[in-house]
């Protein structure tokens, strides 16, 4: 019985406070709802589509060409991305799909083309690896077909800016790498150069002819000995001659063949013969040096100047021959002609021996000099493989580098070709996106149920608000609650015609202003909320 008095008197409390505050929930209720709903039903349609590009792999094994591009798919989509969001490209996508109409002509290109990056959206797709193995472009506008015709062209920018970017660098590596492998040729031929200018300068002088300029040295040190031997005979036959003055003798150096007699004048046709016999010797010894080295070589120069030197001894002693008288009757080879002073057959007996003894004297000075030089020859050999080693390290060196860029240009070439021909990593898409048929944003329903309980809890709570405020007694429990005093009698409100028609006037006033507010609050939410993205998306988060 208790429990039934506690409720009735709960709903006549609810039932008062509802009398009271009725028209308080009333304009509270319609001007959140009017503001909510007007917003929800004027907020722009924004249509998304999405298109997936897949990464399709290399056709042909790496270990058959190796890929061109180094790096991850990931570095390479950032790349293409910052080439597809630029300022140029989206500028050309604008104009091609007339896209933002109203915006074009209050804001400039600049924020144009931020606004569509805002509009587009790229997100990898990996494998359980985290390798890259596709990505999705978004993109979003109030046309479903534009924005599809939109997305759509994005993809295709994306698979022809990937070719085009493979073909770029593979092209760009080979061109390098051919100009690279020009200037190592250029380098490495120079280098050939001077190396074969030293070798031909010091051929005399590297480690290979050290044993042969040993072997030259002893020999030409042997003739050194040899010809004193010959300076000291000749010397010795012409001290004879003088002090004996008498014919020269049979001359030791050269034999005479057994069995044969030489004459007074003999001397002079014998030497004539053993420096033409030398002759053909030098000159048989400089054919055979001829071949193997240049004319600049310091053997052939040797060679060419004692050829020379032999030459005039042989000319100086035939026109000696010439000039002289006739010889004796072979019948008496040293019984002097009754015409012939002994002094004058002694000065001319004593001259081929004088000949010969300068031309020893000769031969001993330019086989110094010989020896000499082939001494400088086995001296310098250790600087000379030390300064031919320096050149051969840095040949060695640039020819390394000539081979590895050559063959780095082969794979280049191979890398190119497989790009060319689209054998490489593509990006490739499977199916073109089709327009939405439902716009990704408002979702109005829900909108709306959110302005409605929005609306009732906003009322709700201006009703609580204002009772709290309120210190006015609305019923004698309240007054007896109140004060000390006893309540002996309630009076009710007497209301007299006068004061229903002030009542009515009132409420008519006060609907016309409540009206008139709910329109005027209803146009401001439609001009505010109309086209306005912004509030879209602060509205709708999930969706941007």
């Amino acid at each position: 019985m208790a429990n039934e008095v506690r409720m009735g008197e709960s709903l006549a409390k609810l039932l008062g406070l509802w009398d009271r505050r009725k028209w308080l929930a009333f304009l509270a209720f319609a001007a959140v709802f009017t503001t909510s709903a007007t917003a929800t039903s004027v907020l722009p349609a924004i249509y998304q589509s999405t298109i997936t590009v897949d990464i399709v792999g290399q056709q042909v094994p790496p270990d058959v060409v190796r890929p061109p591009l180094p790096g991850s798919p990931d570095a390479r989509l950032h790349a293409i991305s910052q080439e597809i969001l630029s300022q140029a490209r989206l500028e050309r996508l604008i104009n091609q799909f007339d896209l933002y109409p109203m915006l074009r002509t209050k804001l400039p290109s600049e924020t144009l083309v931020e606004r569509m990056r805002r509009d587009i959206d790229v997100k990898p797709i990996g494998d359980r690896s985290g390798n890259l193995v596709a990505f999705t472009i978004r993109y979003q506008g109030p046309a479903a077909e534009t924005v599809a015709q939109v997305a759509n062209a994005l993809a295709s920018s994306y698979v022809d800016e990937n070719t085009k970017l493979r073909e770029r660098q593979a092209t760009s590596a080979g061109d390098f790498l051919r100009a690279e492998l020009g200037e190592v040729k250029a380098k490495l031929e120079q280098q050939e150069r001077r190396i074969s200018d030293f070798k031909r300068e010091h051929g005399g002088e590297l480690s290979p002819q050290m044993a042969s300029n040993i072997q030259q040295l002893e020999a030409l040190k042997a003739q050194l000995r040899l010809n004193g031997e010959n300076q000291t005979r000749a010397q010795y036959q012409i001290d004879s001659m003088k002090n004996l003055r008498l014919a020269p003798p049979i001359d030791p150096v050269m034999p005479t063949r057994p069995g044969r007699i030489q004459a007074p004048s003999s001397p002079e046709h014998v030497q004539l013969t053993k420096l033409k016999q030398e002759l053909d010797k030098r000159r048989q010894e400089l054919d055979e040096l001829l071949p193997q080295f240049t004319e600049r070589h310091p053997d052939v120069i040797l060679k060419r100047s004692q050829i020379r030197a032999l030459e005039g001894k042989i000319a100086a002693l035939e026109r000696q021959i010439s000039e002289r008288p006739v010889a004796p009757s072979p019948s008496n080879p040293i019984a002097p002609t009754p015409k012939e002073d002994p002094a004058v057959q002694m000065g001319q007996a004593i001259a081929p021996l004088e000949l010969e003894l300068k031309s020893l004297r000769d031969e001993d000075a330019e086989l110094k000099a010989a020896i000499a030089r082939y001494q400088v020859r086995v001296n310098n050999t250790p600087q000379r493989d030390q300064e031919l080693q320096e050149l051969s390290r840095d040949y060695d060196s640039t020819r390394d580098l000539y081979r590895s860029l050559l063959k780095r240009l082969q794979e280049a070439e191979l890398a190119e070709s497989l790009e060319q021909r689209q054998k490489g990593e593509q990006f490739q898409v499977k199916d073109r996106v089709v327009p939405a048929t439902s716009p990704a944003a408002p979702n109005r329903p829900r909108l709306l149920l959110m302005s409605l309980a929005l609306s009732i809890g906003v009322a709700a709570g201006l009703v609580l608000l204002a009772e709290q405020l309120d210190t006015s007694l609305h019923t004698i429990d309240e007054l007896r609650a109140a004060t000390i005093f006893p309540v002996l009698v309630g009076i009710p409100r007497i209301v007299t015609e006068a004061d229903a028609r002030r009542r009515w006037w009132r409420m008519s006033l006060a609907t016309a202003v409540a009206v008139c507010g709910l329109v005027l609050l209803g146009g401001t939410t439609y001009y505010v909320a109309s086209g306005n993205e912004q509030l879209l998306r602060i509205l709708s988060p999930g969706r941007f």
